[in-house]
C-alpha cells in the first residue's frame, strides 16, 4: 500500500511538472507566460532565462546600467519565487511579467489599495442571508455578469477596477445589460475621503478604496461607459464626467460580514463583490489554488470576487481545496487568464477582511 501511494504521488507530481514546463518551448507564442517552477537550474542559468523573459514580455532597457540592475532584480525574484513555491505548494509560482521589479516597485505601480483607509465606522452592514441552500460551486462568469479582464497598467488604480467590476455585475442584475464601466472617471474625478481618515482620499494612480468609490458614484449620479470615458492609465488629466452619459447608478452599498458563508451568500444573491487582499504572493503567481502557509493580512490590493469552487485539486497535498475565484486587473496574460484562485476557509491573505456589495438601479440611457 505504501509503495502504491508513493507511485501515485510521483505520477501526479510528474503530471504537474509536465504541465508547468509545457510552455517552455521557445517556439511558443511570445505572448504566453513562462510557466515554470523556479529550480536550481534557473538560478544557475539566470542570464539565459533573463533573455527568454525579455523576449517573451518585450522588455527593453535604456542603458547597460539599467539592464544590469534589472538582471540582478530578476535573479532575486527567481529566488523569491522558489521560496514562495515552498510556502504555497498547491499553486504554481515562477517567472511573470513582474519578475524585473522589486517588491516596492511592484506595490507602487500595480497595487493601489490605500493602507491607511479602513471600513468607515458608519458603513452599512449587509443583512444576514440564509446559507443552507448555497450551491457547491458558483461563478458569475457563467451567468453573464462579468466583463472581460482589464489591465490597469503601471497605475495604482486597482481600487477603481474592483469598484467598477462590482457595479458592472450589480447593474447587470438590475437591468439585464452587461456594460463595461469607466475606471478613468474614478481615477480623474473621484477624490472622496473617509471622514474618519481625512488625509486618506481616493487619489487616482496613488490609490483609493472601493467603498469610497461607491460613495463618489452615489453622489456624482453614476458612472459612464468605458467607451465614452476610456482608460488611459494616468491621473494627469482633468475630470471629463458627463452626467448625460451615465450608464450605471449606485442604489446603495454595504459591508459584508467576515463569515465566509455570508460572503458566498451575498455573492450568489447580489453579484460580484469588491474585495481587498494582500497581494504579496501574486507577483510570482502563475496558476493553481494559492493557499500560502504564511501570508500577511495587511490589505494592499483591490480585486473582484466573482465565484467559488468546492474542489481545486492539489497534487502536492493530495486533496481537494475549496477556493475563491478572483478577477484581477493585470490583463489576461497574468495568472489563469487574468484570474487568481485562493483557498477558502482561513481568511488567507486577508481575502475575507474587507468585502463590499453594491446594488445598481436602472438608467434610461441603456
Amino acid at each position: 500500500m505504501a509503495l502504491r501511494f508513493s507511485l501515485l504521488f510521483l505520477f501526479f507530481l510528474l503530471l504537474t511538472t509536465s504541465f508547468v514546463f509545457a510552455d517552455d518551448d521557445l517556439n511558443n507564442n511570445d505572448d504566453l507566460l513562462i510557466r515554470q517552477v523556479v529550480d536550481d537550474d534557473h538560478l544557475l542559468n539566470a542570464e539565459h532565462h533573463f533573455s527568454i523573459f525579455k523576449r517573451r514580455f518585450g522588455k527593453t532597457y535604456a542603458t547597460k546600467e539599467e539592464h544590469d540592475y534589472r538582471h540582478m532584480v530578476f535573479k532575486d525574484n527567481l529566488r523569491r519565487a522558489k521560496r514562495r513555491q515552498r510556502l504555497d505548494p498547491s499553486a504554481v509560482h515562477g517567472v511573470t511579467r513582474f519578475s524585473d521589479l522589486t517588491p516596492a516597485e511592484f506595490r507602487r505601480n500595480f497595487l493601489g489599495l490605500k493602507r491607511k483607509l479602513k471600513l468607515p465606522a458608519d458603513a452599512n452592514q449587509a443583512p444576514i442571508l440564509p446559507t443552507s441552500d448555497l450551491p457547491a460551486d458558483f461563478d458569475w462568469r457563467d451567468h453573464g455578469a462579468v466583463t472581460p479582464v482589464k489591465n490597469q497598467g503601471s497605475c495604482g488604480s486597482c481600487w477603481s477596477f474592483s469598484a467598477t467590476g462590482a457595479l458592472e455585475g450589480a447593474n447587470y442584475l438590475a437591468t439585464g445589460n452587461l456594460v463595461s464601466l469607466s475606471e478613468q472617471q474614478l481615477v480623474e474625478c473621484d477624490h472622496e475621503c473617509d471622514p474618519a481618515e481625512p488625509d486618506s482620499c481616493d487619489s487616482g494612480c496613488n490609490g483609493g478604496l472601493m467603498n469610497s468609490a461607491f460613495e463618489y458614484t452615489l453622489k456624482a449620479g453614476g458612472l459612464m461607459r468605458e467607451e465614452d470615458y476610456p482608460y488611459t492609465g494616468t491621473d494627469r488629466g482633468t475630470c471629463k464626467f458627463d452626467k448625460t452619459k451615465v450608464a450605471a447608478k449606485v442604489a446603495n452599498f454595504s459591508v459584508v460580514s467576515l463569515d465566509e458563508d455570508q460572503i458566498a451568500a451575498n455573492l450568489v444573491k447580489n453579484g460580484p463583490l469588491a474585495v481587498a487582499i494582500n497581494a504579496v504572493f501574486m507577483q510570482t503567481y502563475i496558476g493553481g489554488v494559492s493557499c500560502p502557509l504564511i501570508c500577511s493580512k495587511r490589505l494592499d490590493h483591490g480585486v473582484l470576487l466573482v465565484g467559488y469552487g468546492s474542489a481545486g485539486f492539489s497534487p502536492i497535498r493530495m486533496k481537494d481545496k475549496p477556493y475563491w475565484i478572483i478577477k484581477n486587473s493585470w490583463g489576461k496574460h497574468w495568472g489563469e487568464k487574468g484570474y487568481y484562485k485562493i483557498c477558502r476557509g482561513h481568511n488567507i491573505c486577508g481575502v475575507d477582511s474587507m468585502v463590499s456589495s453594491v446594488a445598481g438601479v436602472t438608467t434610461t440611457s441603456q
